[in-house]
């Protein structure tokens, strides 16, 4: 039995994946009487979850969170597409899809790499490994935020209020954040209904703000993540000089073996059974998305870190009608990143020596210590 107490401990923990792998073989879909909570840790059980007519993203009492109520972030919470069910959900996430996909994979690249080259210039990752999360956490805004027409001037600060806002929407947020992250989603407000040309905020410019928000954590994640498990397979550094294409295949490994978001949430709407449980309404369910993607029955040898694995299978980016639309963005803006900082000299031998992790319930973000 691993030494780890519950599957929200895991993901800040230096290594979780031999404890998921025991909750897929002897518990996948289980009470945790301590957490209060159902966990769903097997592919099945996962499948179930985020599939079930019964779970929903929110609790249906509270839509938005009580604290962010009456402000500009409870707002763009409000019309969020990850957060809303059935035909709401069904209304926005066309236009959402549609939003990110007039974002030109071309022009992504583009921007990525020239926000990658002056940020590694700006912060020296090679000489500073403290600042390599820095990097990873303002590129994805930068590139994003450069798209949709902010100044070159303004990408700092957008960024700096992107922060705030991610982190007023965690359950733990104190009082100081979370007014923090009210006084962000206010200025993010004026800043991209004038650069969308709306007189106020509407569900477009409140779920590009919810990209945002969902990119700073997730790709900051990825591309640590990504030099974690590049520093643990030197061989797979080695062969990036000859064959820089292999980052690709190295990034979306990533995404299944070690991934920034470790689990979500649904709350049940009523009563009934999910996968084979018997649940009542009000009852909440922590799926373990990083576990599923350990799962042999999905992924055969899941402990084995394959670039070239076929028929890979990974939720981290979700399932089903809420899964992300923004996962071809955020692997590709993290596959430029993590390219720019090895060429910048950052070496991912010397950034695993020490590694800690970000307090966080659900997002797995390593922060590394001392000199690249």
């Amino acid at each position: 039995m691993n030494a780890l107490s519950d599957p929200i401990a895991a993901v800040t923990h230096p290594d979780p994946y031999p404890y998921y792998a025991e909750l897929v073989a002897e518990r996948p879909f289980y009470r945790d009487a301590g957490l209060g909570l159902w966990v769903a840790a097997s592919a099945p059980a996962v499948t179930a979850a985020l599939s079930s007519d019964l779970a929903r993203v929110r609790p249906p009492a509270e839509p938005v969170p009580r604290a962010l109520l009456g402000s500009a972030a409870g707002e763009i919470f409000r019309h969020l597409v990850r957060m809303n069910d059935g035909a709401t959900h069904l209304r926005l996430k066309p236009g959402v899809s549609a939003r990110l996909a007039m974002l030109d994979p071309a022009r992504v690249g583009e921007q990525a790499a020239t926000w990658a080259r002056h940020l590694a210039e700006e912060l020296d990752p090679a000489g500073h490994g403290a600042r390599v999360a820095d990097f990873a956490f303002r590129l994805p805004v930068y590139t994003v935020a450069a798209l949709l027409g902010v100044a070159p001037s303004g990408l700092g600060p957008t960024a700096a209020r992107v922060g705030d806002f991610v982190q007023c929407l965690a359950p733990t947020a104190t009082p100081e954040q979370v007014e923090r992250g009210k006084a962000a989603a206010d200025e993010l407000t004026r800043l991209f209904c004038t650069l969308m040309r709306r007189e106020e905020l509407d569900a477009t410019v409140a779920n590009t703000l919810g990209y945002m928000s969902q990119a700073y954590e997730a790709t900051a994640g990825l591309i640590a993540n990504t030099l974690v498990a590049l520093g643990r397979h030197p061989e797979l550094r080695a062969r990036l000089g000859a064959e820089p294409s292999l980052l690709r295949a190295v990034v979306r490994e990533v995404v299944r073996h070690d991934p920034p978001v470790q689990n979500t949430r649904r709350f049940i709407a009523g009563d009934g059974a999910v996968a084979g449980q018997a649940l009542r309404e009000g009852d909440v369910v922590l799926v373990v998305l990083a576990a599923a993607n350990r799962d042999p029955s999905v992924n055969p040898q899941p402990d084995r870190f394959d670039p070239q694995r076929r028929d890979r299978q990974a939720y981290t980016f979700g399932f089903g009608v809420h899964a992300c639309p923004g996962e071809a963005l955020a692997t590709a803006i993290a596959e430029v990143g993590v390219a720019h900082l090895l060429a910048a000299g950052v070496e991912p031998e010397r950034l695993v020596e020490r590694v800690t992790y970000r307090p966080s319930a659900n997002t797995r973000i390593p922060l590394f210590g001392g000199t690249a």
